[in-house]
């Protein structure tokens, strides 16, 4: 028996590995969320179903496929894995469980600057999260950063970068933002759009249409793209004339719902000024680089996940709706659940409240749940 981790099983999913995955927690967890590969498989009977012995899915299991038990927080998935060995069967348990799949990020280099420098993607496989670092000349910026915070500032060190600026799209709902930590531990600009950040408890650069950074010798662009909808405030950017960061607006198989502000009504119009006009306005030759992803397809075959922008007004559902009033349903009708702890998220990205680490960890348990599809 050993131990396989989440950046293990994530080499996997990118590299599309064969893996058959007992997942030993309750049915109902894991028809909300659980790890996704386009060839694994999967077999879902909960812990107390085996207590008394693994004898009764012995055939369900395929001897010819590598083995991983799957649980919570890893201590139901270790025993699992001793009962099938005992029974003759190589096993591998999740190391951490679900909660360390949930919190693993997997840098992903998505291309070069024009005059020099790299752009990288944080693929938070298991919660469909995706953050973004600029690196240019020995500077550093972060876009969206999740609470992980250490990934992010080992990562600068290791390229020799100094965090000069950090950014948020918007005010996260589903996710708490390692933001503020990194600039407070770095020294870092911490940039927010301020339609978002009227309740904040802390300073914070106020982030303006059209503004313009410099990191290095590369300018990220913020003009014309002021990008409501998901939320008030929600502002996209163009890095070096080459990647749109959307944000939660646009997706690459999906589009931002407007409602967990509670105002789904009044921001339906919003979104769809940005994305029917706002981003019509843009090259359509831009990478689209979103905050987060939906499904496992929409990964490309290095693991990061992006598009065109011309190909997405011509492939994505939600920017082919010529009639607003079926927009506006779409968008304000039969959406997912809202995401889990939301209005907690929301508070604590806001400074408001200040839960210590196993409760950020409990509160974002689940599925990305930012998207209309």
């Amino acid at each position: 028996m050993k131990a396989m981790t989440a950046k293990e099983v994530t080499k996997k999913v990118i590299e599309n590995e064969e893996l058959f995955i007992l997942d030993v927690r309750n049915e109902s967890d894991f028809n909300d969320w659980k790890i996704e590969g386009k060839t694994f498989e999967y077999l879902n009977v909960p812990y107390f179903d085996l207590l008394d012995g693994v004898e009764s899915i012995l055939d369900k299991i395929p001897a010819d496929k590598e083995l991983l038990i799957v649980c919570a927080k890893e201590g139901s998935s270790v025993m699992i894995a001793e009962m099938l060995e005992e029974a003759g069967r190589e096993a591998s348990y999740l190391k951490g469980g679900m909660k360390a799949w949930s919190e693993h990020l997997e840098p992903v280099k998505v291309g070069d600057l024009k005059d020099g420098g790299e752009m990288y993607q944080f693929v938070r496989i298991g919660k469909g999260c995706l953050s973004y670092m600029v690196i240019s000349n020995g500077e550093a910026a972060i876009v969206d950063a999740t609470r992980m915070t250490d990934v992010f500032t080992d990562f600068a060190a290791e390229k020799n970068a100094e965090i000069k600026h950090v950014f948020d799209t918007h005010l996260h709902a589903d996710h708490i933002s390692g933001g503020r930590k990194i600039a407070e531990k770095t020294g870092a600009s911490y940039w927010l759009p301020p339609k978002d950040a009227e309740e904040v408890t802390f300073d914070y650069k106020s982030l303006e249409d059209e503004s313009e950074v410099m990191i290095g010798s590369t300018k990220i662009s913020i003009q014309a793209v002021y990008s409501p909808g998901h939320t008030i405030g929600s502002t996209s950017f163009v890095v070096d004339d080459q990647y749109l960061l959307s944000g939660d607006i646009l997706f690459i198989d999906s589009i931002g719902r407007p409602d967990l502000a509670g105002k789904a009504g009044a921001w339906a119009g919003d979104l769809r000024e940005t994305l029917y006009k706002r981003y019509k306005e843009l090259s359509s030759e831009l990478a689209v680089m979103p905050a987060h992803f939906m499904i496992i397809d929409e990964l490309n075959e290095d693991g990061s996940v992006s598009e065109k922008l011309g190909t997405l007004f011509a492939e994505n559902h939600g920017l082919k709706i010529d009639d607003e009033g079926e927009f506006r349903k779409l968008v304000s009708e039969n959406l997912p659940p809202q995401p889990n702890a939301y209005q907690e998220i929301r508070e604590t990205n806001m400074g408001k409240i200040n839960p210590d680490e196993e409760k950020q960890r409990e509160m974002e348990i689940g599925p990305n749940r930012c998207a209309v599809r």
